[in-house]
């Protein structure tokens, strides 16, 4: 039996997942440190996707060149080790709301760096979008009234979460290749892998060593950093694989880009956010940007 419209489903539900771990992870990071939290989230990630693969069957070491395994190790370190703690902080400066408008960023990104690296053009739609989401998260980097956070603190926040998106879209053109011609859900683990190692390296020579370790151990953050991490980390990574598989990219794409819609209720209703005017603004021309960026 087909499901109508079944990839546009799960596009959008990817959306929602992301957007629902993406206020958790906010939630978590009141209690857990971004590297901390990065570390936590991966090392859940890497063990669900390990007995994942070991259901249907396939290796995480496979016989494939060793440029992939590099080009896949880059990819993890810069978009996971690096992009994903830089994220962690943002949120826990400037919020939810503001980070996730901040994202919108990163189909410019992906464009540039393809094009770079790649040889993909630019085309007159992609430009244009690029502006509107550069607009948009221009809006958010100025301070409204009774803001609860310095403008300071708006600068160097939405930098970081802008900084995150920027490496993350560079580990995805560096990984592209590898992705063309290798099974998703291996390359997905090969690169996660990566990003842990990393991670448990920067964890050994890291001054508070001790207290990266004992996020490990059964505590009260537990409660929501796991939900965190299987909805964030692999939850929503699988659907939204599921959704491209069953539609055209373009169309999941867009839709996958309305998480940064669910965010902002979520987070007001869950981080007493406030939904002002200007991020609804900003709101608005990241997404119209991103569509321009995606059909064009």
């Amino acid at each position: 039996m087909t499901i109508p419209h079944l990839g546009e489903i799960l596009s959008v539900l990817a959306a929602l997942i992301w957007a629902a771990s993406v206020v958790l992870f906010r939630m978590s990071g009141r209690e857990m440190k971004p590297l901390a939290l990065n570390f936590f989230k991966n090392i859940v990630a890497m063990v669900l996707l390990l007995v994942t693969l070991a259901a249907v069957g396939q290796n995480l070491f496979r016989d494939a060149p060793l440029l992939d395994y590099v080009l896949l190790t880059l990819s993890g370190v810069l978009g996971i080790t690096i992009a994903d703690t830089l994220f962690f902080k943002s949120l826990n400066i400037v919020g939810a709301g503001l980070s996730q408008i901040a994202s919108l960023s990163y189909s410019p990104f992906v464009i540039l760096f393809t094009f770079v690296f790649l040889g993909e053009r630019l085309t007159a739609g992609d430009l244009a979008g690029a502006a509107l989401i550069l607009v948009g998260i221009l809006l958010t980097t100025t301070r409204e009234h009774a803001s609860e956070t310095s403008a300071h603190d708006l600068r160097v926040g939405i930098g970081l979460a802008t900084l995150s998106v920027a490496l993350m879209a560079l580990g995805v053109a560096l990984a592209k290749p590898v992705l063309d011609r290798s099974p998703v859900l291996w390359s997905t683990s090969v690169r996660l892998l990566a990003g842990v190692v990393a991670l448990v390296l920067l964890t050994v020579v890291s001054p508070r060593h001790r207290y990266l370790w004992s996020t490990l151990r059964p505590s009260r953050s537990w409660k929501v950093a796991i939900p965190a991490a299987v909805l964030g980390a692999y939850l929503a990574m699988i659907v939204w694989i599921a959704g491209m598989k069953y539609t055209q990219a373009s169309t999941a794409s867009i839709l996958n880009q309305t998480s940064t819609v669910f965010v902002l209720p979520l987070a007001a209703v869950f981080l007493h956010e406030r939904v002002t005017l200007r991020k609804s603004a900003a709101v608005a021309m990241a997404l119209g940007g991103a569509v321009l960026v995606t059909l064009t």
